[in-house]
């Protein structure tokens, strides 16, 4: 759906989670490269799209992000929360560009 603006809902959805993500990444004194940006900009777009139409995820294997730090999955978990119907996979996944982030300090 698009506003008077030419927002639409997917738009502004997305904008909402990114700055709220990088409050959290602010918080932590972790700063995502620009490729790493991208990168999570496009992940939290096609999110915002699942949580507005429904499209389930691929299935995911949880024993894949047995390496991921318990900060990282916490914050991932935080964003899920954001969208409020999004399934716990999501956030296993949203969690690698935190990990990757943390990398760059």
């Amino acid at each position: 759906m698009v506003n008077e603006a030419g927002c639409t809902e997917e738009t502004l959805l997305t904008e909402r989670v990114l700055a709220f993500i990088n409050t959290l990444l602010m918080n932590r004194n972790i700063t995502p490269n620009a490729v790493q940006e991208q990168m999570l900009t496009s992940h939290v777009r096609a999110m915002a799209h699942r949580s507005l139409t429904g499209e389930p995820l691929p299935e995911v294997e949880e024993s894949l992000f047995e390496e991921i730090s318990d900060d990282s999955l916490v914050m991932a978990k935080e964003v899920v929360e954001q969208f409020g119907n999004l399934p716990v996979e999501e956030a296993w996944l949203l969690s690698v560009h935190f990990e990757v982030a943390k990398d760059n300090l």
